[in-house]
């Protein structure tokens, strides 16, 4: 069963940076499609960063530009950096991992139900 730890989350200012660690055990990273979701208090958990089978990311919540995935399959590992952080990425982060078919990552790549492995989250707040 494969495991998922987030780390890296703290409280920073406005146009502060962040990186984000998920950590993979338990399986071979290089089995999962990889990604970063995350949920504000009140809101839907969304889809923030993901990582395709050839390494491809692709980035929603509108993110892109700021934020950057990637990946290192040696430290079994996930990273999140965030630059120019805003008071509306408060946020918790989760990393969440999908189970590749043939090699390829199916399912919407930033949809919520095609992600069957969790991590716990890691929580960032951003003050203004």
């Amino acid at each position: 069963q494969v495991r998922l730890v987030e780390s890296g989350g703290e409280s920073v200012q406005t146009g502060g940076s962040l990186r984000l660690s998920c950590v993979v055990s338990g399986d071979t990273i290089t089995s999962y499609c990889m990604a970063w979701f995350r949920q504000g208090l009140g809101k839907g958990r969304e889809g923030v960063a993901t990582i395709g089978a050839d390494y491809t990311p692709q980035y929603g919540g509108g993110v892109e530009g700021r934020f950057t995935i990637s990946q290192d399959d040696d430290q079994k590992a996930v990273y999140l950096e965030m630059n120019d952080l805003e008071p509306e990425d408060t946020a918790m982060y989760y990393c969440a991992a999908k189970k590749k078919v043939f090699g390829y990552c199916i399912g919407g790549h930033l949809t919520l139900s095609a992600y069957g492995y969790w991590g716990r989250g890691t929580q960032v707040t951003v003050s203004s």
